[in-house]
């Protein structure tokens, strides 16, 4: 019994003053710790100050029941109740109910409310109980935050994001500027998995990420969206991608990249402007013609001969889309109606010999390499040469015609871009600058790639050209008398790989005479170019229509004229009476709107909010718009007393 005793002493003494330290540190470790603060991610912003994408606060609110005072719990239960009857809904019986239940039972981690914003978890700070904090009041809060995108959809792909899915667009390039710092804050353990913060205030407070300040512009964003989708779906495609460009800074002030679900429904897919490399077609003959005009094999006037429309090259057929040919044609006219044969002869005949020299100058286009995005998964360009295993006896002059190459519309869009601004080639751009809390810490400036492509007088010989195409070439269905504009057609066949088809037919790899790449490149106003514009659209269906000009070239006119419209250039006049249906429709109804001479409210519903807003405006009301898109509701009745000055709200989708 004594040496029991005496054990049991030393043990005693071995845990106190021994390991005494050691396990008191342990024993603290285990009921207390420090938690992450997460910081907010910084938001992106368009140009023009709307808020494109942020991170919103939700709150878990739990209560510790045992740690507020009995006398207190009963003295302020019923107003507690009152309050989260007026926030939560129920009865207030329901919540005096819950929270007798939860006291009785000495819940410490009794939930309130679930996904509480910030303003309602300021307001339930301040209710009775809970406004005497933590230890008090048993107060709990369990913050985290959620990636929102409060104007819908707008450039989905390109704004990005950085999670579980990886890291995409402009939130992916820059997550590590828009993290922020993390802050701490100790809390303790109060039962299984449960714990509360120590005290009201935080070790270190978190540090909120940089903003993002894109060069997006919201409504030249809604108006090209809007036009590619409409088009879109007349022509059933499977994708497409249309970008606006500032033709002087490179800033990129829409893209839109929509693809088809198997529901025929479109939404934002995949950036196809940046990430898809493809056979570009008739707009790189661009690149071919302004390559002969600068090395002098030709002037405009030089004729050439397109023969019948059909020759052959090596035993491959080059046939123009005009059946039976142009004849003996200019080489500016070559380019006006898109003659294949034209352009294949013209590039054979002076750079067959040296092929070098002619992929040296595509190589000083910017086609050769990519352009550089801080955003990932930009496409690779292919351009073959006479080193590569690949080139054979018909790679150039099937490269003149924009085949056997691969380039993205982004590339494309820089180079047409380039001869808008007088050769100078720059950058296309996303981000106009960071900041941080309201301070701007870095500023993009515009790149410039090179300095000058081609010489003055080519570059004026060229967009004289390009103008002509939109007046007498192969974009003639898209010319206005009132407002300029140029850029040239492509229509591409689109290579497939060997494949069955849906008849269980088994096809061999090759050029398809059923999926087509249908574009429009170009800028405008033509003669002082503002804004340049691409737009892609794949696989449309060929019975409604497959050639650029018919599939692509409307929508950058109803682009091109709807800038026009809100953002008038040179003091163009716009009153078109377009070709395209749909803009025709859309502004009949405006203009016949806007003529009536108005004592009751409009009927504005199923109008673009752009238009419905210059109308309602014109007619002396205040508007106030939610949302996007087309007007689906409005707040005064049509029919109603037309009274100046009264505020109207419309809700677009």
């Amino acid at each position: 019994m004594t040496l029991l005793l005496i054990a049991i002493i030393i043990r005693v003494v071995n845990l106190q003053y021994v390991h005494g330290n050691e396990y008191r540190k342990l024993a603290t470790e285990l009921t207390i710790r420090q938690d992450t603060i997460y910081a907010n991610k910084g938001n992106v912003y368009a140009s023009d100050g709307n808020l494109l994408a942020t991170s919103m606060s939700k709150f878990n609110i739990y209560m510790d029941l045992v740690t507020v005072d009995s006398k207190v719990f009963e003295e302020n239960i019923a107003d507690l109740s009152k309050e989260l009857s007026k926030m939560l809904g129920n009865s207030v019986r329901y919540h005096q109910a819950r929270l007798r239940n939860a006291k009785n039972k000495k819940k410490r981690y009794f939930l309130i409310a679930r996904d509480i914003g910030y303003t309602n978890y300021l307001k339930m700070k301040k209710f009775p109980i809970f406004n005497l904090g933590v230890y008090k009041g048993g107060f709990i809060a369990k913050h985290r935050t959620e990636r929102a995108h409060p104007i819908g959809k707008i450039a989905e792909r390109t704004i990005g994001y950085d999670d579980f899915r990886g890291e995409a667009g402009i939130e992916g390039a820059f997550a590590d500027y828009m993290q922020g710092e993390n802050g701490l804050r100790w809390v303790q353990k109060i039962a299984k998995n449960q714990w509360k913060p120590i005290s009201d205030y935080n070790e270190k407070e978190p540090i909120d990420g940089h903003d993002i300040i894109t060069t997006i512009d919201v409504n030249i964003q809604d108006i090209t969206h809007h036009a590619l989708l409409s088009q879109l779906e007349y022509f059933e495609a499977d994708h497409g991608c249309a970008v606006v460009m500032e033709t002087a800074t490179g800033e990129i002030k829409a893209i839109s990249n929509l693809g088809r679900t198997s529901k025929g429904k479109y939404y934002e897919k995949r950036n196809y402007a940046v990430w898809e490399s493809h056979e570009p077609g008739s707009t790189f003959k661009l690149a071919s013609l302004m390559a002969a005009l600068e090395d002098k094999k030709i002037d405009t006037s030089t004729v050439v001969d397109t023969e019948k429309g059909r020759i052959f090259i090596h035993g491959s057929k080059v046939e123009d889309s005009h059946r039976g040919g142009y004849g003996k044609i200019s080489a500016a006219r070559v380019f006006e109606v898109s003659s294949n044969v034209g352009i294949v002869k013209i590039i054979k005949e002076h750079y067959d010999a040296t092929p070098e020299k002619f992929i040296e100058k595509v190589a000083s286009y910017g086609f050769t390499k990519p352009i550089g995005f801080q955003i990932k998964g930009e496409g690779m360009p292919v351009i073959p040469t006479p080193k590569d295993k690949r080139w054979n006896k018909i790679s150039l002059e099937w490269m003149s015609w924009g085949y056997g190459i691969s380039i993205t519309p982004m590339q494309t869009l820089m180079f047409y871009n380039a001869v808008a601004n007088n050769g100078v080639m720059v950058k296309p751009r996303f981000i106009k600058e960071l900041r941080r809390q309201d301070k701007t810490e870095k500023v993009f400036e515009t790149v410039v790639v090179n300095p000058k492509i081609a010489s003055e007088e080519t570059l004026n010989k060229i967009r004289k050209i390009m103008e002509n195409v939109v007046v007498k070439g192969t974009a003639d269905n898209i010319y206005s008398p009132n407002f300029s504009m140029a850029g040239k057609t492509g229509t591409a066949k689109k290579f497939l790989p060997k494949h069955t088809n849906e008849n269980g037919e088994t096809i061999n790899a090759g050029y398809s005479n059923k999926h087509y790449v249908a574009s429009f490149a170009g800028f405008f106003p033509a003669d002082n170019p503002k804004y340049s514009c691409i737009v892609v659209i794949h696989d449309p269906k060929k019975e409604k229509g497959y050639y650029g000009a018919t599939v692509a070239g409307p929508v950058f006119k109803e682009i091109a004229q709807k800038i026009y419209t809100t953002t008038p250039v040179d003091n163009q006049s716009v009153d078109d009476k377009v070709k395209f249906e749909e803009i025709e429709k859309n502004y009949a109804n405006y203009d016949a709107n806007l003529n009536k001479n108005h004592s009751e409210v409009p009927n504005v519903k199923g109008m673009s909010g752009m238009d419905a807003v210059s109308l309602l405006e014109n007619l002396g009301l205040k508007v106030k718009v939610s949302g996007m898109g087309k007007v689906q509701s409005q707040s005064l009745n049509k029919g109603e007393k037309l009274e100046k000055g009264k505020t109207i709200i419309l809700k677009l989708s």
